[in-house]
């Protein structure tokens, strides 16, 4: 998969990703000699440093100039967002770097290849699976959350909206339709609102999910055997639920936004 982000320092390389999460100083945060980062968390020379974004002093540009002059420099560094600091560092260090990249679907060990003057990131190690997931707003403002077992490889055990894959020559909105009658009996005609395709890293799997919403009548789900409960839940009280499946909560009060 390609991310596209902006390019910042020029340069392209292949390498293994190290990712650290928040923001990061060079300055007291690695030795320049070494290359070891000083809290832990391994050795940044020659990986893809992937962390939100710079922080600290003005110093930190030097640091890693040192990093390379001993060379001990990162291969390249990942930001989501960067800031003068780091930018100036990766310039002066001949160091590629790219943000504006979603790095939540990059992980640790990740072969990914790094161009900084197209401000491309390559993941080399991962499958695409396009599905659609479906939020059902019933007449008293709850959305469905089905129960997934325990049993399964993806999200085991969490809540999550009506999901599936789409299957080959089939439209999204039809995926969308025949997902919600297998999985609960409910019958819906068209979409009420619906999505951009949003993208979430598992283990080795991007899932690159289209999500749609339907207005339904106020009747519960017949479930078969892909899922083992449901709920019906308010839209705001999603995002307190930690067992549900990540970004739900943005999705639903997205779509919410477009009825």
């Amino acid at each position: 998969m390609i991310l596209q982000g902006r390019a910042i320092s020029s340069g392209k390389v292949e390498g293994c990703v190290l990712k650290l999460n928040g923001t990061f100083s060079f300055l007291g945060g690695v030795n320049a000699s070494t290359g070891d980062l000083n809290a832990g968390g391994g050795n940044i020379a020659g990986k893809v440093f992937v962390f939100h974004s710079g922080k600290g002093s003005t110093v930190g540009s030097f640091v890693m100039y040192d990093l390379m002059v001993h060379g001990k420099s990162p291969a390249a560094v990942i930001n989501s967002s960067a800031e003068t600091i780091v930018t100036t560092g990766a310039v002066i260090s001949s160091i590629p770097m790219v943000d504006n990249v979603d790095i939540d679907l990059l992980l640790d060990g990740d072969d990914v290849i790094v161009d900084g003057d197209s401000g491309t990131v390559e993941i080399r190690n991962v499958k695409i699976i396009k599905v659609v997931s479906s939020a059902l707003l019933n007449k008293s403002g709850k959305v469905l959350m089905l129960k997934r077992p325990d049993t399964v490889k993806s999200f085991p055990g969490r809540k999550s909206l009506v999901a599936g894959k789409v299957e080959s020559n089939e439209s999204l909105e039809s995926a969308a339709s025949r997902e919600i009658m297998e999985e609960t009996q409910i019958r819906v005609s068209k979409p009420d609102a619906c999505l951009p395709p949003i993208y979430v890293r598992e283990m080795d799997v991007i899932w690159e999910v289209y999500p749609f919403l339907f207005k339904v009548e106020d009747q519960d789900p017949v479930l078969n055997k892909e899922n083992t409960g449901y709920e019906w839940i308010k839209p705001d009280e999603i995002k307190k639920d930690q067992s549900i499946v990540p970004q739900t909560s943005d999705v639903v009060n997205k779509m919410m936004k477009h009825l």
